[in-house]
């Protein structure tokens, strides 16, 4: 089975599946996760491709229906611009009958704070300044070299009708609660068919 990780970060996913027997392919922007994800690949005994580059410069003749499985996790879409886009760029990946896993942030999640309070943010479409993943887990000195990054937030409705306007077959939606179990949607999972 061939499976591929967009956004696949530092490998903590890429090489659990691989282990499981996948042939994995990850593609990340960060030169710095691939070295960590082939060290971690190799200290588990397994191997992983790896490909440095944008998610929207993916070479399409070379990748063309090339995987059984997409799997998408962790916020990720927030860092393309356009969906429609980023979505007809998976679909074309995919091989006919296989399937895509997309869990990712509710976009509720942006618009209530950790103190449970209301930002009227949810149909806010602009591009907005951010910072890297986990940045704020290293030494300030270091976080100077860090670029900012821009993100586009989505509404359900945009997400889903991306998923199906790119010709997938939305199999299932789930939402999930917090990590804390609140009573809220925090992230969700999409299980869609090419």
């Amino acid at each position: 089975m061939l499976l591929m990780i967009l956004c696949g970060s530092n490998g903590r996913k890429a090489v659990p599946i691989s282990l499981l027997g996948a042939e994995v392919t990850v593609f990340d922007l960060s030169e710095e996760n691939k070295r960590y994800a082939l060290e971690l690949a190799n200290h588990a005994n397994t191997s992983i491709s790896y490909i440095v580059g944008d998610g929207y410069d993916i070479d399409l003749e070379r990748y063309k229906r090339s995987f059984d499985i997409l799997y998408l996790e962790g916020g990720i879409l927030h860092y393309f611009s356009d969906i429609d886009k980023f979505m007809a760029i998976l679909f074309s990946m995919l091989k006919n009958g296989g399937r895509m896993v997309l869990s990712d942030y509710h976009p509720i999640k942006r618009c209530i704070g950790s103190d449970f309070k209301y930002t009227p943010t949810y149909f806010d479409n602009e591009l907005h300044k951010g910072e890297v993943a986990y940045k704020e887990y290293f030494e300030e000195s270091e976080q100077q070299k860090f670029p900012d990054v821009y993100i586009r937030h989505y509404t359900l409705s945009e997400i889903i009708n991306s998923v199906i306007k790119s010709g997938f077959t939305l199999n299932s939606f789930e939402e999930h609660r917090g990590w804390n179990n609140e009573n809220i949607p925090w992230e969700f999972t999409i299980l869609a068919m090419k």
